[in-house]
């Protein structure tokens, strides 16, 4: 397991930033993570970062962005289950799952109803070990 004392404190700015369902200010702020990160943290960001903008998509009624960014987020996250930098990766990424089943489902027509996520749909990180 890696070392939690390294992850940066910007980190839990952004977890923050995505359980409160501002996708934008959490996109920014695992930018600016990703910009300067090596190996294997920057996949995780742009993994994280790719799931919070996708949800900024749908928000904006984008169902293509939504569903292209959850899908090439999903993937790069597989690899840091089962918890990885203090977060639950296999909970997050089997709610990312579902919700990127439900859009495929519900398709592009449909997603105006995805605007508001209802409690079903809603993708929270959850920390594993919340920081101090």
């Amino acid at each position: 397991m890696e070392n939690e004392s390294l992850i940066p404190e910007e980190f839990w700015q952004a977890v923050q930033e995505f359980n409160s369902q501002n996708f934008y200010a959490c996109h920014d702020t695992l930018e600016a993570l990703w910009m300067v990160a090596m190996e294997p943290q920057k996949t995780f960001y742009q993994g994280i970062l790719q799931v919070a903008v996708a949800l900024y998509h749908l928000q904006n009624a984008n169902w293509q962005g939504a569903v292209m960014l959850l899908g090439e987020g999903i993937n790069r996250l597989l690899r840091y289950q089962p918890d990885y930098f203090g977060v639950s990766i296999t909970a997050f990424v089997a709610r990312s799952n579902h919700l990127l089943k439900i859009l495929q489902t519900a398709g592009p027509d449909k997603v105006k109803d995805f605007q508001v996520l209802s409690p079903e749909v809603v993708l929270q990180i959850i920390p594993v070990h919340p920081p101090a």
